[in-house]
């Protein structure tokens, strides 16, 4: 059967002409939002009618969103000088006004509120987990990270929810213990459970790599194909420009350009462009240096943090805590989630300004882990302290 359809142009949900914002703010660092029809009775989403001519990539703004999707690179910051970095930093403080941090001025606020409550713990991986490489395949996280997660999966449900494919995410953390979303929540290993959240059908058992039966939820299947095809072209039709590197991240392809030289971004989004004219069952977004290829269905983490509580069984208790720590534009859906009715907490990672739905910020992975690791100092002194009052 043949995938590709013609006389139509790709769906693309992200960018839009970098401007100024009225509160000075870059608009490529504004939060990314998906666009298209609501989530109703089922989760597949048709591509719209008419979608707009797009014949240059350049034209839709995909360059200018290319060159903002990542803070500024070690040469860039070698190359500011004092006075510059003074003003950034001074940039940086105004916003953590907006955003504190989640552990120097926040920390208590959190506890405080998670007080009766049951925490649910939600963990992007790269940028957050694991710092940004050039190279996708050796971002690795630490022996005391995978330690820290471990122990906190120890006292509070923890899911990974991953932009990666969940067979990389799962081998990269390396924790049984935990709950795993890859392709950005189109691959949910989840609990065995009955849920009324979603399509029934779109849950399948599997057998692991170690003959361990997974209970999977995969609102994506029918792509695989398609995705496939598309991962496959957009190998052949880059090749060419050094540097860069295509990954099939099974319900998504990503084309990462962080090596490419800045001369050959132009070329590389065009190039992306052109294929996915042939496919308007897929979108295209960006991320930290990542042209990212998924399917039009109205499925995002944001999603997969409300499937993954409700097959948990804590969707609707008021005393539940979901927090999410997140450093990309595809961490703003499930910021987005918990924000909306003070549902939960929403962290952001990040060592710049950037407008977002968090709630708090953390700077670096060096703070995500100093984060964790005072949440389960925080719950082993609260057992402690009860323990010791009931045997009074």
């Amino acid at each position: 059967m043949d995938l590709k359809t013609t006389n139509a142009s790709p769906v693309l949900t992200d960018p839009a002409p970098i401007n100024k914002s009225r509160l000075g703010i870059h608009s490529g660092l504004f939060p990314y939002s998906q666009s298209g029809p609501s989530f109703s009775s089922g989760i597949l989403t048709t591509p719209r009618k008419k979608p707009g001519k797009l014949d240059d990539a350049r034209s839709n703004g995909w360059l200018d969103a290319m060159k903002s999707s990542s803070p500024p690179s070690k040469k860039m910051l070698k190359d500011f000088n004092v006075e510059m970095a003074s003003d950034d930093d001074i940039a940086y403080y105004s916003w953590m006004l907006k955003y504190p941090s989640a552990i120097k001025s926040s920390f208590e606020k959190i506890i405080n509120h998670a007080r009766n409550k049951k925490i649910v713990m939600f963990l992007d991986y790269d940028g957050t987990l694991s710092p940004i490489v050039d190279d996708p395949d050796r971002a690795f996280m630490s022996d005391e990270m995978r330690s820290t997660v471990r122990n906190v999966s120890t006292y509070f449900p923890t899911a990974i929810i991953s932009g990666r494919s969940r067979d990389k995410v799962y081998e990269l953390v390396g924790l049984a213990e935990l709950y795993y979303a890859g392709s950005h929540g189109m691959d949910i290993m989840c609990p065995d459970r009955e849920t009324m959240f979603a399509d029934p059908s779109n849950r399948i058992k599997s057998t692991g790599k170690h003959g361990k039966e997974l209970n999977l939820f995969q609102p994506a299947r029918e792509f695989l194909p398609m995705i496939d095809e598309v991962f496959r072209t957009l190998v052949e039709n880059t090749k060419d420009i050094k540097g860069t590197k295509v990954e099939n991240h099974k319900f998504c392809a990503s084309v990462h350009y962080r090596n490419v030289d800045e001369k050959s971004w132009s070329t590389i989004a065009q190039r992306v462009h052109n294929i996915l004219k042939d496919y308007p069952r897929l979108r295209l977004t960006h991320g930290r240096k990542v042209l990212e290829v998924r399917p039009v269905i109205n499925w995002n983490k944001g999603k997969a943090v409300e499937f993954l509580l409700d097959s948990l069984g804590l969707s609707n208790g008021e005393d539940v805590l979901p927090i999410y720590i997140g450093d990309d534009k595809t961490d703003e859906d499930a910021f987005k989630v918990l924000r909306e009715g003070n549902r939960g907490y929403g962290i952001l990672v990040s060592s710049v300004p950037k407008e977002t739905k968090a709630f708090f910020s953390l700077r670096d992975t060096s703070e995500v882990k100093q984060f964790l690791k005072s949440l389960v100092r925080w719950k082993e002194q609260n057992a402690l302290s009860m323990k010791k009052r009931s045997t009074k």
